[in-house]
């Protein structure tokens, strides 16, 4: 029976002491092991960021070391490749960051989300950070429309939860997230801080991942966010297996 996996994160890549340069953080690297493939082939998708030529290859330098196959669906000016074909071949598909609004339209007007769907449901992998967290949701707090963070609803919904990203460092994420739920307007959430990520089986989350080593009881974490009668309580989740 296939195994459906989402991968939905904060981080991903991590800076290095040169300047524009990325190396894979812990997520990608446990990503690329979760494939179970000797040589795995990665599909970067950078459509929140405009396909911005430059992110693009900083990913694909920071991946050049590692064994795998590298190719990318780029959708500007239109799609380089067919979404259902390069999507449906790959292992394990990482969306970057920037507008999830964007990449929501965008991925619905070229049929990037059934191909999305699809792959997920055949055991592609699919992981990605911010923008590329977010989409796999239900919905979750963004900076797509400017400074003044808004809430969109019509993410891809592969996971029936709200999702909020870069929980510890931007601090109108928190607020918005535990409002939004308490309205009704999100249902249950999970969040991540900063080089955390949250893996899904099926819709279930099962283990908090970091980039790097963090305390368990004081580092970075994630979080699930949902409503207790009136109330809306948050509860951390540490680095390690979720219980279930």
């Amino acid at each position: 029976m296939t195994t459906r996996r989402i991968l939905a994160t904060s981080g991903g890549f991590l800076a290095t002491d040169r300047w524009g340069v990325l190396r894979p953080g812990g997520l990608m690297l446990e990503a690329l092991r979760l494939t179970g493939a000797e040589r795995p082939r990665v599909c970067l998708v950078m459509t929140a960021s405009g396909d911005d030529a430059s992110y693009l290859a900083r990913s694909y330098a920071a991946l050049g070391a590692l064994g795998c196959d590298v190719d990318h669906l780029a959708l500007f000016t239109m799609p380089n490749r067919d979404p259902e074909e390069v999507l449906g071949h790959s292992d394990l598909v990482w969306v970057g960051g920037g507008s999830v609004a964007n990449l929501l339209a965008l991925w619905k007007l070229h049929g990037v989300d059934t191909a999305m769907r699809a792959a997920w449901e055949r055991g592609t992998i699919l992981a990605g950070v911010s923008a590329g967290s977010i989409c796999w949701h239900v919905g979750g707090p963004t900076d797509s429309f400017g400074p003044t963070l808004r809430v969109v609803t019509d993410g891809l919904a592969l996971l029936p939860y709200g999702n909020g990203v870069h929980y510890d460092s931007e601090e109108q994420r928190r607020p918005l997230l535990q409002r939004v739920v308490g309205d009704g307007l999100l249902p249950t959430s999970y969040a991540t801080d900063d080089r955390i990520g949250i893996l899904y089986e099926g819709d279930e989350a099962v283990r908090v991942i970091a980039d790097v080593e963090v305390e368990a009881e004081t580092g970075p974490a994630a979080y699930r966010i949902e409503r207790v009668g009136a109330d809306v309580v948050e509860t951390r989740l540490p680095v390690g297996p979720l219980r279930a």
